[in-house]
């Protein structure tokens, strides 16, 4: 049965300057999102393997819900900030996954 979506969004941050610009934009991307119908949150995570790497994190009650957002004319503005520090090391900087089990 269906249930709440995670979407992983890959970012990087090379030097100290680059870290605080990608926590400023997250911030202002945050407070866009939570008025968006169906986010339950999001997370700003940083590897401790390799501390350039940062991942966004966000929660969708359902993949309905997520795709009414994604299709939507608010998207691109909704996550301009945090566009430039895409991490393009990656083929693939972003990933969708549904909640298949959980404790």
């Amino acid at each position: 049965m269906p249930g709440e979506v995670r979407v992983l969004v890959h970012q990087a941050a090379y030097d100290d300057e680059e870290l605080a610009a990608v926590r400023a934009a997250y911030h202002r991307v945050s407070a866009r999102m939570a008025k968006v119908p169906g986010m339950l949150g999001n997370e700003l995570l940083r590897s401790p393997a390799d501390p350039t790497a940062l991942v966004v994190v966000s929660r969708w009650r359902d993949m309905t819900a997520f795709r009414a957002w994604e299709q939507g004319a608010g998207h691109k503005d909704d996550t301009a900030p945090l566009r430039p520090y895409r991490d393009t090391r990656l083929d693939v900087p972003f990933g969708i996954y549904e909640v298949d089990a959980e404790y």
